[in-house]
């Protein structure tokens, strides 16, 4: 019998078909139809920091004109208690609903009082937390290793907070992306160098406290715009992805997979059941899709658990650990097919 079960970052699933944040999981609703289309887990909708600062900012206004900063101070607190309200009680209520786990997401680029949200979202039932690093540095005074310090310092300042595994999703544009990803899970026990002297946190406890991501998402999609050449203004651009950019989310979840100390994701350009097998081929644990259900509807979800169980039964495999990282490279015979070579191969092989 074909098993389609998994886990992620050690919570089991009955398939590795994960629903990605989007509007379609932004309410109950949309969470139950989900889970009812056969929905491995999902990621719900993020809370996004400018949501929780522009709130902030309006409550803040009101103390503006007072003589006293300790208003000012309360009422920014207290903006900063108020903005996930409704968020937690859209996590307690999936909860109670639907009995697939449930992915809190939070879309940031600041350290600044995640660690707080994050433990309220464990309090209030999240199986796991999803951090969206959404930083696009387009500062030509922002140097390399200051951008790479702030998603440290979300991870680290989150993961010091919670007991629930957090994964991080992330974009492809770094200089080195393996490093990076290193960086984000070598050395689970061990502090980060910046972690010391954070929050008044000696060396000896943030070595302590410090633990590396429990699962890495490949890749985020940074918000797409376009030219209107008639109206001479910016336009959205197409906001879904094409199969066609499943390429770099493979050669990343090859090159990552059994070498890097935590789970993987595979999320951009998976559009079908075997793309879903290309991604479980090359490492991953899971998969997130998104676009093919906007395009396709919810039903895609159980057309894609069938098209991987007919490919398992006619490649003979029973589990989806039978195949897991089978062509990573790894486990490759030619590592080298990986990486440059191969790009030199196809140009030599064309005349």
């Amino acid at each position: 019998m074909i098993n389609l079960s998994t886990s992620y970052m050690g919570i089991p699933l009955n398939n590795p078909i994960i629903v990605a944040s989007s509007s379609m999981t932004g309410n109950l609703e949309g969470i139950q139809k989900c889970a009812a289309a056969g929905a491995g887990a999902l990621v719900l909708k993020s809370l996004f920091e400018e949501q929780i600062l522009a709130e902030t900012a309006h409550l803040s206004s009101y103390a503006e004109t007072s003589e006293h900063g300790e208003a000012y101070e309360y009422l920014q607190g207290y903006g900063l208690e108020l903005g996930p309200k409704d968020y937690l009680q859209l996590v307690r209520e999936a909860k109670k609903e639907v009995n697939i786990p449930i992915i809190a997401s939070l879309n940031c680029v600041t350290s600044e009082r995640w660690d707080a949200y994050a433990k309220q979202l464990e309090l209030a039932g999240a199986d796991a937390i999803e951090l969206n690093v959404g930083l696009m540095p387009t500062h030509a005074k922002q140097q390399g290793p200051k951008v790479l310090e702030r998603y440290f310092n979300i991870l680290h300042d989150v993961k010091t907070r919670v007991q629930i595994p957090v994964a991080m999703k992330v974009g492809p544009y770094f200089t080195s992306f393996a490093h990076f990803a290193d960086r984000l899970t070598h050395d689970r026990a061990e502090a980060p160098p910046f972690a010391a002297g954070r929050r008044g946190m000696t060396a000896e406890e943030g070595k302590i406290s410090w633990q590396g991501v429990d699962g890495l998402v490949l890749f985020n999609r940074f918000y797409k715009f376009d030219i209107d050449v008639d109206k001479l203004t910016l336009v959205h651009g197409n906001p879904y992805s094409s199969p066609a950019e499943i390429h770099y989310t493979l050669r990343w979840l090859s090159l990552l997979a059994g070498k890097v100390g935590c789970d993987l994701a595979g999320n951009t350009g998976i559009h079908d059941g075997r793309d879903a097998v290309k991604a479980i081929l090359a490492g991953a644990k899971v998969v997130q899709v998104c676009s093919t259900l906007f395009l396709n509807g919810l039903e895609q979800i159980g057309r894609m658990q069938e098209q991987m169980q007919a490919w398992m039964i006619e490649h003979d495999f029973d589990k989806l650990c039978d195949f897991r990282g089978l062509l990573s490279q790894i486990r490759s015979q030619q590592p080298q097919d990986y990486e440059r070579l191969q790009y030199i191969k196809l140009f030599t092989d064309i005349e």
